[in-house]
């Protein structure tokens, strides 16, 4: 793993993968990938009442301590996702840091809502750029 202490990181968050990027927004830049553990990725008709949803108890929380694991020791968090309710990964993980990893949850700077599926990994170091271009520290 790189260390990434003392810098800014991109991470897009999705249900099934997420892709941080701690070397630099620079273009060709490679993302490290954290998969979420396949059972997440199971979607099987329940019909148990008692169930209601993916919480922690069924693998985000391993798949979040895999990202916290990940970018914890970095200075500032960008991250980039898209959902809606229950199926907002990039919410579920900032709502996860904020309970169980408050330090990391601090670093985020902003959380950007685009459509991650619909764009390549330039675009996404571009939209990188653009943010930290317009928000000076």
């Amino acid at each position: 793993m790189v260390d990434i202490s003392d810098k800014f990181v991109v991470v897009t968050v999705t249900q099934n993968e997420a892709k941080v990027w701690a070397t630099g927004t620079s273009k060709g830049t490679s993302p490290e990938k954290i998969f979420a553990p396949a059972s997440l990725n199971d979607h099987h008709h329940r019909v148990d009442p008692d169930f209601h949803g993916r919480g922690e108890g069924s693998g985000n929380a391993k798949y979040f301590e895999d990202i916290n694991a990940s970018i914890s020791s970095a200075s500032e968090i960008l991250l980039v996702g898209h959902g809606t309710g229950k199926a907002n990964a990039m919410l579920q993980l900032v709502q996860f840091l904020a309970r169980k990893h408050p330090a990391t949850a601090h670093k985020i700077v902003a959380a950007l809502d685009e459509n991650v599926d619909a764009l390549t990994e330039s675009q996404i170091l571009s939209l990188a750029r653009d943010w930290f271009a317009s928000h000076p520290r």
